[in-house]
């Protein structure tokens, strides 16, 4: 399965902006939205489904539920059995793929355009003949346990993260874990995945992007032939509605691992995008990370006191998230001199505003990600996924068009406004055989 790590570039998630004008929209009678947009440049297209269920979604005490259930996709459904999906893909020139996120979970799969039908056969079979047989489950759940291992226990700074995460959060099911808590993949059993199965996919709440060389109007026929069949969804579970209490004192947490050097994470609670300061929070982390950014020039090359710095936010979630500054010290240097350093230039912005330059530059590589994927349709058709996950796949105009508006002034405001004391969640990853203290 796709990998979801905690640092991905900005470039991943804003990508080509799509004409709308080229984008078709159609819906069957049993609620499965359909989204085509055609690109002829080449005689490939790409098939995704997309499903309203993400780690947010999972029952108290099963975190890893939805994550679990997408590696079950793969282990046979009533007409293909185990394996042969994917082999049917590859055997046919083309590639799949899936991934869970805290929000959704989508498929995928690209192939040659007049192969293209392959991957609506199977993702409609899987979509309601699924069989979740119980010697699958105990084996992917040991696959799964595995990788949480790899990934999250034996890796010290994603372990920091999931401490960060699940501190910041007090009600919102957020501060669980995609994978999920090792004891409670371990209590997932094969009715708890069933009865998610069927609460949650269905056409109703799922939708399909389409991309690539295709007709939309003979494409969505051919969607229409495969899907229209599949049920209505009987009830799915309410929404999940849960707003995050707003925090009111900074939160700290120590987590003692093997490591080479310690390793600060700190926390921002911020809102995500249809929110007006969302955009404004994109230019902001590309003006504080990077090489040229204002933490690598001070903190690294300036001051010399850390080996790398970051700041990172993800916009693109449905309830507000986090926004996230960290680094690593150099060695022999205190964690609390980083500390202060990423702070210091946080408050350099609450003083005095970056410069138009600055703010033009941030503008710029972020509008220019949208350019230079424009040849890869796959990454098109996430992006109308991702902003219809949002609410309607058109708010990506809206995002381009708030994204030129944005001034120094808005960057300085939103610091100011976030960026505080009493909002804020501070890890520390100290090395075992390290002799720095907590105190």
């Amino acid at each position: 399965m796709k990998n979801i790590i905690f640092i991905i570039t900005i470039t991943l998630l804003y990508v080509i902006p799509v004409n709308a004008n080229d984008i078709k929209e159609y819906t069957l009678d049993n609620g499965l939205k359909v989204i085509v947009s055609e690109d002829h440049k080449a005689p490939i297209a790409t098939f995704q489904v997309w499903y309203k269920v993400g780690s947010k979604h999972d029952p108290g005490r099963k975190s890893g539920m939805s994550h679990l259930l997408e590696h079950m996709m793969f282990k046979g459904s009533k007409n293909y059995e185990n394996k042969i999906f994917s082999r049917l893909i590859q055997s046919n020139g083309g590639i799949d793929n899936a991934f869970t996120t805290k929000d959704y979970t989508m498929y995928y799969e690209t192939l040659p355009s007049n192969k293209i039908e392959i991957a609506l056969k199977l993702e409609a079979d899987r979509m309601y003949n699924l069989l979740l047989k119980e010697k699958d489950l105990k084996d992917e759940k040991n696959v799964v346990m595995e990788e949480r291992r790899l990934r999250y226990e034996d890796d010290p700074q994603n372990s920091l993260y999931e401490e960060v995460v699940a501190t910041a959060f007090k009600i919102h099911p957020y501060r669980n874990p995609v994978i999920g808590w090792m004891p409670e993949i371990k209590s997932i059993t094969q009715k708890d995945l069933i009865k998610h199965y069927k609460s949650y996919y269905c056409p109703k709440n799922s939708f399909i992007v389409i991309v690539g060389d295709v007709i939309a109007d003979e494409i969505f026929n051919k969607v229409k032939k495969y899907f229209s069949n599949i049920p209505i969804c009987s009830s799915l579970p309410l929404k999940i509605s849960l707003k995050e209490p707003q925090q009111k004192g900074e939160k700290r947490v120590y987590l003692k691992k093997e490591a080479k050097l310690p390793y600060i994470l700190i926390a921002y609670h911020v809102p995500s995008f249809p929110h007006k300061d969302s955009v404004v929070l994109d230019v902001l982390s590309v003006i504080l990370s990077g090489k040229s950014g204002r933490f690598y020039n001070s903190i690294v090359r300036r001051e010399k006191i850390a080996i790398d710095v970051f700041a990172f936010y993800d916009g693109l979630k449905t309830d507000p998230y986090l926004f996230f500054i960290g680094g690593t010290v150099k060695p022999k240097v205190d964690f609390k001199k980083l500390e202060k350093a990423l702070y210091k230039e946080l408050e350099k912005l609450k003083n005095v505003p970056p410069t138009e330059k600055e703010v033009q530059k941030a503008k710029n590589q972020i509008i220019a990600s949208f350019i230079m994927e424009q040849d890869s349709i796959f990454f098109q058709a996430e992006l109308i996924g991702m902003f219809e996950i949002l609410g309607q796949w058109s708010l990506k105009d809206v995002y381009l068009n708030r994204l030129r508006e944005v001034t120094p002034m808005d960057v300085q405001a939103v610091v100011k406004k976030y960026f505080i004391q009493d909002n804020k969640t501070v890890g520390v990853l100290i090395p075992n055989n390290n002799a720095i203290r907590r105190k």
